[in-house]
């Protein structure tokens, strides 16, 4: 009866944070977040690439060759170009120049044009050319050598180079074969970075809450009708109802708008998991809801001591570090999940659940989903009741200061 007394009242308050939140304008200026920051993203990337593209138009690699080569190695340079991509940086235009008394100087004055930028310059023999290369220019030097070899190659040959018809057909390396697992482990590093992603923008929403309420008194008047492990696991329900709303709004637009892909973009973006993908689905959102009880949990916390604003970011970085910190110990193990980092991603508490997003991807086995989730549940309970007493105590001034076998012993 106590049980069923707690979560009807946690599911009372739960109900009415609920309420109160979503049917709010604020909540719709929540909701579209993700939209205005990728448009401003948006915006901001367009700019950055209007400045990259104006620099790249001017950028360019220059060969400084006798006439004779000046054709072979534009018949090279388009021949090595056609191995690019549309989603691949190219290296640099070619602009060719005729080799004068001091090509040497040539080089150097090239890099002083006013009708290009150069980034590297050829010049010498073709067996054994010297390459100049500004600050970012590296790579284009590269190509420059490459260019060089491959057109010294259709000299030596008597023109160009042999022309060979290839024929390429996708294949999908076996699950048992040695580095097969790659796509588990891609699969296991976008759902690490899923589970934290989400709670990394929904969970701090639980500490304004908190602290709002406590401003008001609210928080006091909620203590005195029921206990306070029921107001925390209410607030706690309340708030994951929220974001739920969101990430079901949010995963319907992705997935229709996902409909409209490409064949070959939407292969490209195929999750490989070693259970079947619906079952990866659940145990994702199950650990989503672990994470987010857990961090959820520990910004209560913060919310229901702090007093102002100031004190909520002060408290509320150390967990945000603390986040951080988790992430980076759970891609650690999905590289390596039986070995020791991984089982210690798997075992602490905070990091529990996006190492076993991870292990959902890499691992057919289902009981050490079983353990996790329940070892993640205790820790849950753990967070609130330790929650609801250092309030009862710091805030409320209520219950004893001291240690039950203190007081004993007294």
């Amino acid at each position: 009866m106590t049980l069923a007394r707690t979560l009807r009242q946690a599911l009372t308050i739960a109900r009415r944070d609920f309420t109160a939140t979503v049917f709010t304008p604020i909540f719709l200026l929540f909701l579209f977040a993700p939209l205005i920051m990728g448009a401003f993203g948006a915006v901001g990337g367009m700019g950055a690439a209007s400045v990259a593209g104006s620099n790249s138009d001017r950028a360019r690699v220059v060969a400084i060759v006798p006439d004779a080569a000046a054709r072979p190695i534009a018949e090279a340079d388009t021949r090595l170009r056609a191995v690019f991509r549309r989603d691949e940086e190219e290296p640099p235009a070619l602009t060719t120049l005729t080799a004068g008394a001091d090509p040497a100087a040539q080089a150097r004055a090239a890099f002083a044009a006013k009708d290009y930028e150069a980034s590297a310059v050829l010049y010498g023999p073709l067996a054994t050319p010297t390459i100049l290369y500004g600050p970012r220019g590296k790579r284009a030097a590269d190509y420059l050598g490459v260019l060089a070899g491959q057109t010294l190659a259709a000299q030596q040959l008597g023109g160009a180079l042999p022309r060979v018809t290839v024929t390429k057909m996708p294949f999908e390396r076996p699950s048992g074969a040695a580095g097969g697992d790659g796509g588990y482990r891609q699969s296991a590093s976008f759902a690490v970075f899923g589970v934290f992603l989400l709670n990394l923008f929904l969970a701090s929403q639980v500490v304004g809450t908190m602290a709002e309420e406590r401003n008001n008194k609210v928080i006091e008047v909620l203590a005195a009708a029921v206990p306070l492990e029921s107001v925390f696991l209410g607030k706690l329900l309340g708030m994951f109802g929220v974001a739920i709303l969101f990430v079901g709004f949010w995963g319907t637009i992705v997935a229709k708008l996902g409909s409209f892909l490409p064949p070959e973009a939407a292969a490209a973006l195929a999750l490989h998991t070693a259970l079947p993908l619906p079952v990866f689905g659940v145990l994702f959102f199950v650990y989503f809801t672990m994470a987010y009880l857990l961090l959820g949990s520990a910004f209560l916390v913060v919310g229901a001591l702090a007093s102002t604003p100031r004190e909520i970011q002060m408290l509320s970085l150390p967990i945000s570090v603390i986040q951080m910190a988790m992430l980076a110990l759970a891609l650690a193990g999905t590289a390596h999940p039986d070995g020791t980092m991984g089982l210690a991603a798997q075992l602490f508490p905070l990091s529990s659940p996006f190492a076993m997003a991870g292990r959902a991807a890499t691992s057919a086995s289902l009981w050490q989903h079983g353990a996790a989730i329940a070892w993640q549940l205790l820790w849950v309970s753990l967070f609130i009741v330790i929650g609801a007493r250092l309030f009862r105590r710091g805030v409320l001034q209520s219950g004893s200061a001291k240690p039950r076998w203190r007081r004993a012993k007294a």
